[in-house]
């Protein structure tokens, strides 16, 4: 199991994600055409080139948030999470093309207790992605619901 359990993390605690992903045309177009959305900002050249600041087809956010918690789930939350509680406070400060180069890093923010299951915690980590210049293209806050390390049996 690589994911640390709640009593393993400390606030403050970083993670430099070692993972990188290239986001690709097929990555946009397929995620955009599968959850069905048809904004012209993701799926038509012309009118982007034209009619945008942006001069292309900008990735889809929800593929960039996505993206962007898989990339951490290797080293937190792999096999001892218990559920996902909720993303807050996400934003997308730069927009992510077709070719960026995104990693991540993921901070805990905050620690504690579950009131009502007492074998688990909520873990609030701060997960920030990055492009291949370095510019935070999303940034989020994300609860997590999780397992406390199981006590020896005596």
């Amino acid at each position: 199991m690589a994911g640390l359990y709640y009593d393993e993390f400390a606030v403050g605690q970083v993670f430099e994600h070692a993972i990188r992903r290239t986001v690709t045309e097929m990555d946009n177009v397929l995620f955009t055409a599968m959850t069905h959305n048809p904004a012209a900002l993701h799926l038509d050249e012309e009118y982007c080139r034209a009619e945008t600041e942006f001069g292309s087809r900008i990735v889809n956010s929800a593929f960039t948030l996505g993206l962007m918690v898989g990339i951490s789930v290797g080293d937190t939350t792999l096999g001892t999470t218990v559920a996902n509680l909720g993303w807050d406070e996400v934003r997308f400060p730069k927009p992510v093309f077709h070719g960026d180069t995104l990693h991540v890093r993921s901070t805990v923010a905050e620690l504690r207790d579950s009131r009502s299951r007492p074998d688990t915690g909520i873990t609030i980590f701060l997960h920030e992605a990055f492009n291949q210049r370095d510019e935070l293209v999303a940034i989020c806050k994300r609860s997590a619901l999780m397992k406390k390390k199981p006590q020896p049996r005596s």
